[in-house]
């Protein structure tokens, strides 16, 4: 079974710490990757984690403030020199392809590939993305200027095949995929072989919420309801409500109530102030709510 993981490049907000580059996180499920917001330092951790990035053909964009995008320009020529040929998707508002075309025709005029840009309502939950294995649906979030986050879920997998089964019925391979879909097999005496006999159930798809920079907001309940893992925004303490309040972000507190009410199985915080140097309080504040969570960490991989 291929494990879906959850790479984080950088977990902190706007202020960069040594401990923590701002914002960006890549996803791999079904043996693709898909990048989440591209913070200042994006490529720098990709290259202090060894993670090679062939398999990454789209990037997300939660919003236009500069801790979430500050990196794009820089992956981009990067990726230019590395002599990448593949197109590079980049999904976001609409406002983002104009401010990338200016710093695109004076840094990136003679690029191997092309940078493909998807407008996408931020103020709308709908289907933005989608591919033979994945479904991308676009959470309107709670901020100052208009921002979402993003569900990642998996289509429905295969059946597993019981080798010892096609050995038995002597089933020609050509036939494998449909019954892996769900077929019976006709044996040459016209026998019919129920596909519970051939296979087992195939593995559950798995969910992954993004949600980051919001304040508290229930809307978003319904919309990521039993999740495997969750990615929420933990900018605050609780001391600091008022705070989050004026700049339209979430406290650990209110991140893990947010887990709790759409009683997902993993919840992962992170985009911390840089007032926070020992950011376990941070950890202790969301696990008195909900007990399953976990302190997102630069360049630290998580699965799903």
């Amino acid at each position: 079974m291929q494990k879906a993981t959850l790479s984080i490049l950088g977990c902190g907000s706007a202020l960069p710490t040594r401990k923590n580059f701002p914002s960006s996180q890549i996803l791999e499920m079904r043996d693709k990757q898909y990048m989440i917001d591209c913070g200042e330092g994006t490529q720098i951790r990709i290259r202090q984690m060894g993670i090679k990035t062939n398999r990454l053909g789209h990037i997300f964009i939660s919003h236009l403030h500069g801790d979430h995008c500050f990196g794009l320009i820089g992956l981009i020529s990067s990726c230019g020199m590395l002599n990448r040929t593949a197109d590079l998707h980049i999904h976001a508002q609409a406002d983002l392809e104009k401010i990338m075309e200016i710093q695109l025709s004076y840094f990136c005029t003679d690029l191997p590939f092309k940078v493909i840009f998807h407008s996408i309502n931020p103020r709308k939950h709908e289907l933005i993305f989608e591919d033979r294995s994945v479904k991308v649906f676009s959470l309107p979030l709670k901020h100052r200027v208009p921002c979402c986050g993003f569900l990642f879920e998996e289509k429905p997998r295969d059946r597993h095949i019981l080798r010892e089964m096609i050995d038995f019925y002597n089933i020609p391979t050509w036939r494998i995929p449909k019954i892996k879909q769900g077929e019976n097999f006709t044996t040459e005496e016209g026998e019919i072989i129920p596909n519970e006999v051939l296979t087992t159930a195939p593995d559950s798809p798995k969910r992954f919420a993004y949600c980051s920079d919001t304040a508290y907001s229930i809307k978003i309940i319904p919309l990521i309801q039993d999740v495997d893992c969750l990615f929420h925004e933990a900018t605050f303490m609780e001391e600091e409500l008022i705070r989050a309040k004026q700049t339209q972000h979430s406290t650990a507190h209110q991140a893990a109530e947010i887990a709790l009410k759409s009683n997902v199985k993993k919840l992962i915080i992170g985009h911390y102030s840089a007032r926070y140097v020992h950011q376990n309080e941070l950890l202790d504040e969301a696990k008195a709510v909900f007990e399953n969570t976990f302190l997102g960490e630069d360049m630290t991989v998580y699965e799903i």
